[in-house]
């Protein structure tokens, strides 16, 4: 398809298109002449993975391209190259560890990881984004005088080891590897408001069903 047919099947206008070709978020298309390129089902996909990025997640040009150089990383291994992907995300930043609360959630949060049994995440503490935020979240409960330790987020973290079951099983159905890659990505942009949609409706549902609507 040319320009004009990729514009019009995705919804991206043809200038916004041509940015993404300078910032290097879409390959080049066939060249057919001096002026002319042909693009592909390809380049509609990487497209609509881009602008998910940018409008939905509002993922920065230079982290989108990052996060795609991983993706399109195929002398990685597939967790090296999820994991990859997902880190080049926005991420919270550095926890102060001098803070007395910090300290106190990087103990419960080791002990949680002790009592799930979850070894890789126990290895990847210092440089997790993931651990980071929950350490963060732990320490800022605590320093409002809640006491959420590893015997709280137990039952909490199981609930979500059973999603990324669910996750990676439906991940696994996808057809290519970059195609798994991106649905990784799409994931953590889209699935995650989807699951605190949910999250939040739960919520509303047990609390009418135990306290009624008065």
């Amino acid at each position: 398809m040319r320009l004009a047919q990729l514009s019009a099947r995705s919804g991206v206008s043809a200038a916004t298109i041509k940015y993404y070709l300078r910032e290097g978020l879409l390959p080049p298309g066939r060249q057919v002449n001096a002026t002319t390129a042909e693009y592909d089902e390809e380049h509609l996909r990487r497209l609509r993975l881009v602008r998910a990025m940018i409008q939905v997640g509002r993922v920065p040009v230079a982290k989108v391209r990052e996060v795609l150089g991983h993706v399109d990383d195929d002398s990685l291994g597939r967790t090296i190259r999820l994991g990859a992907a997902l880190w080049a995300l926005p991420q919270v930043p550095e926890p102060d560890e001098d803070d007395e609360y910090v300290r106190a959630a990087h103990d419960e949060v080791g002990t949680l990881l002790d009592r799930l049994g979850w070894e890789n995440a126990k290895q990847l503490t210092t440089i997790s984004p993931a651990y980071r935020s929950l350490v963060l979240a732990v320490a800022a409960f605590r320093r409002l005088g809640y006491d959420w330790g590893a015997e709280v987020l137990a039952p909490y973290a199981e609930l979500m080891h059973r999603t990324a079951v669910l996750d990676l099983d439906l991940l696994e159905t996808q057809p290519s590897e970059p195609e798994r890659i991106e649905f990784a990505v799409l994931g953590a942009i889209l699935n995650e408001p989807v699951l605190q949609a949910l999250h939040r409706l739960a919520q509303e549902e047990e609390s009418s069903r135990r306290y009624g609507f008065e």
